[in-house]
């Protein structure tokens, strides 16, 4: 895994690429401190080598990540559309919605469904209803995950999730279209999901 660190100081715009990641380190943050997006989606994983890049969270603008709440190795985060953060952000009063928890948790709800269909059936109805929206008869999700990823994701080999996603497309309920970084999705395969209600 490659990522830069994120400076010190605190920022009032962070800008980064797709495909770019940084680490927040809690060592090298002021207690208290937190991140919050303003534009784009991201993914938060753990950079630690006995999890192999575990995800997270996915953060989308208004979320915040705080600082003071990681493990002692940091988080890292990974820009899946043109990302602008702030890291000088004053953390939401106490009590307050706390994305990373929530997604965490309908990640573990996820990985305890019975087969790896219903993962993924669940994982890009997640996706789609939290990341993504409604376009005429499509679903748009504005980023690709790796096959790879969406294993990892869903408790799977890369081999196992192509093939389902193989069946997915020749089902026509995604498509993938050419030169553009996202994915659409059938209503009916998003409503449809386990956990859809949830």
């Amino acid at each position: 895994m490659s990522f830069r660190s994120l400076p010190d100081a605190p920022l009032s715009a962070v800008r980064m690429p797709v495909g770019q990641t940084v680490l927040l380190d809690p060592a090298l943050r002021p207690v208290g401190s937190c991140i919050e997006v303003l534009e784009g989606m991201a993914r938060v994983y753990c950079p630690c080598e006995e999890t192999e890049g575990m995800t997270l969270a996915f953060l989308q603008p208004g979320d915040q990540l705080r600082t003071d709440r990681l493990c002692s190795e940091g988080v890292c985060v990974e820009a899946l559309t043109p990302l602008l953060f702030r890291s000088d952000a004053e953390p939401h009063p106490a009590g307050g919605f706390d994305p990373v928890n929530e997604w965490t948790l309908q990640l573990l709800r996820i990985r305890h469904l019975g087969s790896a269909e219903q993962r993924l059936h669940a994982l890009l109805s997640l996706l789609v209803r939290r990341l993504g929206r409604r376009c005429g008869g499509w679903c748009d999700l504005p980023f690709r995950l790796t096959h790879e990823r969406i294993g990892e994701l869903i408790g799977t080999t890369r081999v196992t999730t192509t093939r389902l996603i193989s069946r997915i497309r020749q089902a026509q309920l995604l498509q993938v279209p050419a030169g553009e970084s996202g994915l659409r999705l059938a209503p009916e395969l998003v409503e449809s999901a386990p956990l859809a209600a949830a």
